[in-house]
């Protein structure tokens, strides 16, 4: 190791140690559109050292697999992270504008977990030049190629992470690496049909893998031991080995032993099994997510991006979400779909609030809030799945939020404004139990439709469901009945946030001239953008005052008979694998933004000085020996900062190679 690189990181040791004399604070650092959060992990001291073991072994499981994600957005992210981070920790002159503009850089492409922005999918460019950067290299004893310096600096090369764009092809213009160079996605296409699996229990072909050509022909490479990503992988079946010693029964045993068995041979089955194992897993206090899940960043939404999320149960907040489960069969029974796409016995939707105590891959720094797995059809069906609220991240962005300002410029009046206050987190938390525990459970299937119909606009269609499930019964007297909503106009908050998020506020995540790409925002503005257009009764408008925009909500309970009959077909299109009319949806109310509209919102949320975007840093978890070498606890930190987290991530836990 070099003298320097061991000085910065000696300095960076320092600066934690100061950190640990403050008081805690949410709010870490904020830069460009992001804004860089703490969380605290609320019973954590109380757990048992066995499920402290536990979880410890389970966050180093998770923490190896950071560098897949960065390989799965791009193939050169990992050269590109690898070279910035030489030259920020041995270049000299570290009071320079140049390399104060090359730290800015590399702190967005740690958040973004490569070198395209994580929800706008666009390509950012540096702000320092190319000539000064070729310098810095050479200071440093840097190596990169001019190919390399081709992707960061040219704005023409790979510009987009993921294109949803109508009429191109889908593969071959997005610049993830899910599939190999030189593949089509007609070829993709073609290689995915001719290995479907039409059985009723059905293997996810193409969850864990890489398509790439090989002498005209295309061929799987597939992640597992052995193969793509092994040297990431070992390490993790490594540490979910020493967190098997720590479970706290033999059903999470099975959980732990089917995963480890499906990242040595990559075997759908066996993930099929783990899957099974894993939502029958309902005693177990520690949990976790593990692997190849969400599809959303594949363009053609088969292969599954690395994520991971370690958790343990919210004793006194997993009541709230268990009664909602408890009540599915009601919820379906009671919704506006056509009797014909809802489900005669709605199976084990099992649900709780959780207290996440890493994030890793996928799900850092930005993260979810609400996650329901598996997404196998047939295993929800069959088996049900499992919903989960992460309760202390909720926490931690209201925290954060609290005197910004932003509901005194946005929201229409005082009335609607303490409403938010009264009732605003309780409802958001309501609609991500209604989304997660019976939105995303709800509904059927016809017969020989599969779970790709849909294809690019399967994750915009399917979240559109999830949150209109919500949204409709979260204004229902029967939340009242059950306790969940202490009255009948307390649903009022929740449903003037999605309609003018989904309107104006979330435009701010846009640049302008942008369309809207990512899957859930384009989710949001379609359910607001239809509703707008459909309420011919003036529910909902935009009204003028003073010269700014406000929403206008002139009809709550027309808003749910709207929010109901958008429900109804977007429950039809997905049942019937109807990939027109879910095309013709999209196209028409997710995508286009109102340029005069957005550069409006743009400058009003400007003066707020506030980010957009939100994520994390995670707390540091120490083992605590006594004087003969015997852990007798796990200690945590929450002192550590955000270049610190990321520089010790990827000194200890990056072992894939830079080509992969």
């Amino acid at each position: 190791m070099k003298k320097s690189l061991i000085l910065a990181l000696a300095a960076f040791a320092l600066l934690g140690c100061q950190k640990k004399e403050q008081q805690f604070s949410y709010n870490v650092e904020k830069f460009y559109d992001l804004e860089i959060l703490r969380f605290r992990v609320p019973g954590f001291e109380e757990l048992t050292l066995q499920q402290k073991m536990m979880l410890y072994y389970l966050n180093e499981a998770a923490l190896y697999g950071q560098d897949i994600v960065y390989d799965q957005n791009c193939r050169y992210n990992l050269r590109i992270r690898r070279a910035l981070e030489q030259v920020y920790l041995n270049y000299p002159n570290r009071d320079e504008e140049q390399f104060r503009l090359l730290e800015l850089y590399l702190k967005r492409v740690w958040f973004a977990n490569g070198i395209h922005h994580h929800y706008s999918e666009d390509k950012f460019l540096p702000e320092f030049t190319r000539e000064w950067f070729t310098a810095a290299l050479e200071v440093t004893n840097t190596p990169l190629s001019e190919e390399i310096l081709e992707v960061i600096f040219n704005p023409e090369v790979m510009p987009k992470r993921m294109t949803q764009e109508d009429g191109v092809d889908l593969v071959v213009n997005s610049a993830g690496n899910y599939y190999g160079e030189g593949v089509t996605q007609t070829e993709a296409e073609a290689w995915y049909e001719a290995h479907k699996d039409n059985s009723d229990e059905p293997l996810w072909i193409g969850l864990n893998s890489q398509l790439v050509k090989e002498d005209g022909v295309i061929k799987e490479r597939v992640y597992k031991v052995g193969g793509l990503y092994s040297a990431a992988l070992e390490k993790i079946v490594e540490n979910l080995e020493n967190a098997m010693q720590y479970a706290e029964n033999d059903q999470q045993r099975l959980v732990l032993d089917r995963l480890i068995a499906f990242n040595k041979t990559g075997d759908l089955a066996t993930f099929n099994e783990y899957c099974i194992a894993w939502v029958k897993d309902l005693e177990s206090r520690v949990d976790f997510v593990n692997g190849f899940t969400e599809t959303y960043s594949d363009p053609l939404g088969i292969t599954g991006t690395w994520e991971s999320l370690t958790n343990f149960k919210d004793i006194e907040g997993t009541k709230r979400a268990q009664t909602i489960s408890a009540n599915a069969q009601w919820f379906e029974d009671n919704s506006t779909t056509d009797p014909k796409y809802k489900k005669e016995e709605v199976k084990g939707v099992s649900a709780k609030v959780i207290t996440a105590s890493l994030l890793a891959g996928d799900c850092y720094p930005a993260t979810p809030i609400g996650i329901n797995l598996p997404n196998a059809n047939w295993i929800r069906r069959e088996y049900g799945s499992k919903s989960v609220t992460i309760d202390n991240l909720s926490h931690a962005y209201d925290e954060a939020a609290k005197g910004n300002g932003f509901a005194e410029e946005f929201v229409i009046d005082d009335e609607t404004r303490e409403r938010a206050n009264k009732y605003g987190v309780l409802c958001n938390d309501l609609h991500t139990d209604l989304h997660e525990c019976v939105g995303h459970g709800s509904g059927k299937m016809m017969p020989g439709v599969t779970k790709d119909a849909l294809r690019e606009h399967a994750s915009t269609i399917e979240e559109a469901r999830a949150d209109l499930f919500g949204l409709y019964y979260l204004a229902d007297k029967k939340l009242v009945e059950l306790g969940l909503l202490p009255n009948e106009d307390a649903y009022k908050a929740g449903y003037y946030q999605q309609m003018m998020n989904g309107l104006m506020t979330q435009l701010v995540r846009i640049e302008p001239g942008k369309n809207i790409e990512e899957a859930h925002m384009r989710n949001r503005q379609l359910i607001a953008g239809w509703v707008y257009e459909h309420a011919a009764n003036k529910e909902v408008e935009l009204i003028q005052r003073d010269g700014k925009t406000y929403l206008q909500i002139n009809d709550y309970e027309g808003l749910r008979r709207l929010y109901g009959e958008l429900l109804k077909e977007i429950q039809r299109i997905t049942s019937e694998g109807d990939y027109t009319a879910a095309k013709q949806m999209v196209e028409t109310y997710a995508v286009k933004v109102d340029p005069t509209l957005h550069q409006e919102i743009l400058a009003r949320y400007k003066q707020l000085n506030l980010a957009p975007y939100k994520g994390f840093v995670n707390p540091v978890y120490t083992l605590v020996r006594d004087a003969k070498g015997t852990v007798t606890d796990v200690a945590i930190d929450y002192s550590e900062g955000y270049a610190e987290q990321h520089l010790r991530y990827s000194r200890d836990y990056s072992v894939l190679p830079d080509i992969n």
